[in-house]
């Protein structure tokens, strides 16, 4: 008796699925359809023009009444006024950071693992380093605290093996010079955290336990 192979490629990265069972292989569809790089690359990048695309209507939204008031001569209201968005505040450590790599704190030793998963309700922000939250405590160089909101790495347990960016499907990480820390010279830094697909491959394969993904 002959079997027939049921086969399926992807739209969105060309992957080929195939499994002698259809229904099984359906299964298999719903699941890469999640986990997807390409797709989500996708959605994200939809959502962030629809984003923009808003941002553009509201800010056109209140060019007439403040055309209106000019004509008029009446001055226009502070509330009409669209007012600048602050821009964070940026310094040598990159844009958007509010913290710096380099400092007086060196009198540390390296941590040992695992990461706290409790953390976030034991621990305060103290900044963030290029828009990547960070929590304390935090004493430059060589106490790095621990980085990221869902995607979170103990920066001091870290020791920079590299197995997070080797497993990364999508590219989360790339590496962040941090000379001085006791631990290690450089971080896995999750620059694209919000590309994260909660895979946990990277947090599967530290091995001293660093990493904590908080899956949405």
């Amino acid at each position: 008796m002959s079997s027939t192979v049921t086969e399926y490629i992807c739209e969105d990265c060309g992957s080929l699925l195939v499994h002698l069972n259809p229904t099984t292989l359906q299964s298999i569809i719903e699941v890469h359809s999640q986990l997807c790089p390409v797709k989500r690359q996708k959605i994200l990048a939809n959502v962030e023009a629809e984003k923009l695309k808003k941002a553009s209507v509201t800010r056109n939204s209140n060019i007439p009444v403040l055309a209106t008031q000019i004509v008029s001569g009446a001055p226009p209201s502070a509330a009409s006024i669209p007012q600048q968005a602050v821009a964070p505040s940026m310094n040598e450590s990159g844009v958007g950071s509010s913290l710096q790599l380099t400092g007086t704190g060196t009198d540390y030793q390296a941590a040992e693992g695992p990461i706290d998963t409790g953390f976030k309700a034991k621990r305060q922000p103290v900044g963030k380093f290029q828009g990547i939250q960070v929590w304390g405590p935090y004493d430059s160089p060589g106490q790095l605290g621990i980085w990221g909101t869902d995607v979170c790495v103990d920066f001091d347990i870290c020791i920079s093996d590299g197995a997070c960016i080797d497993a990364c499907p999508v590219n989360v990480y790339e590496w962040l010079d941090t000379p001085g820390h006791p631990a290690s010279e450089r971080k896995p830094f999750m620059i694209r955290e919000k590309d994260c697909i909660f895979c946990l491959a990277c947090e599967n394969v530290c091995p001293p336990q660093a990493i904590k993904i908080f899956v949405k």
